[in-house]
């Protein structure tokens, strides 16, 4: 088995970034989800479940000094990086409420032009993040802005047989991985709890509960008519009302992911 694609996701619900190599942390990917759109009278998070739009969003960078915004129809913008105690801003994402950076008021025009919506860009930096949803990992772990992990992998036989009984090509990015792995039989990822890529230990904390989200075109943001894949993943996918694919992990200590590495299944 081998790390065959890796992907990031700069603000939280654009469209992914695909790396050839990433350092890894606690918080998963460099630059993973550690930016996010937020209602600006509110603070509660924005994502393409309502607001497919931000499937149009393209973001590069953000984990060093800048991130580069890009849409159709707009002019592309460099945000500066804030710093870790400037302008925070209540925010909240599912359960979680915290006090992070705002990126300033040129971003939020900028994004507030995209969706029509009054909206603000906030940062993620590594001393804010939250704690993993109670009763998995360690304290250790951390999270930037995900739904919940730091990150999420998936088989590439599982997704190859899912194609299969669905009887067209569903892309891999509609379940936004950050790790795909192949060489392994469909769904082998559900029983594995610890594995090995390279120097990197990654322990499998849970399955990913697939939403409505997973029916957008990655590229544009349409919605599927047959709602598809959810239609068929409900059919054989489904436990106690939850529509499941993929593995949430979370990692032991830090080091470096690169396309190629070899995968390997301590538990």
């Amino acid at each position: 088995m081998f790390l065959s694609a890796l992907y990031r996701y700069p603000v939280k619900s654009c469209q992914a970034q695909s790396l050839g190599e990433s350092t890894v942390d606690a918080m998963g990917l460099s630059g993973d989800r550690r930016w996010m759109v937020v209602e600006q009278d509110t603070g509660r998070f924005l994502t393409q479940r309502a607001w497919p739009q931000l499937g149009r969003l393209t973001a590069t960078g953000g984990d060093e000094e800048s991130l580069l915004l890009q849409t159709p129809g707009q002019a592309p913008l460099t945000v500066k990086v804030p710093g870790a105690d400037d302008d925070l801003r209540g925010v909240t994402i599912w359960r979680d409420t915290l006090r992070v950076p705002d990126a300033g008021d040129e971003a939020a025009a900028w994004l507030s032009q995209m969706l029509g919506k009054a909206v603000r860009l906030v940062h993620c930096p590594q001393q804010r993040a939250r704690y993993l949803p109670s009763g998995y990992g360690l304290n250790s772990d951390r999270a930037a802005f995900p739904d919940g992990f730091p990150l999420l992998l998936i088989g590439q036989g599982s997704l190859d047989e899912l194609n299969r009984r669905i009887g067209r090509p569903m892309q891999m990015l509609r379940f936004r991985p950050n790790l795909v792995v192949e060489g392994a039989e469909a769904f082998a990822e559900d029983g594995w709890k610890r594995i090995r890529i390279g120097d990197l230990t990654l322990r499998v904390l849970k399955p990913s509960v697939r939403c409505i989200l997973t029916t957008l075109d990655p590229q544009t943001g349409e919605r599927s008519s047959d709602r598809e894949p959810l239609t068929t993943l409900k059919t054989f996918r489904e436990r106690e009302g939850d529509v499941l694919f993929g593995q949430n992990l979370a990692v032991d200590g830090s080091g470096r992911l690169e396309v190629g590495m070899p995968v390997e299944v301590l538990e």
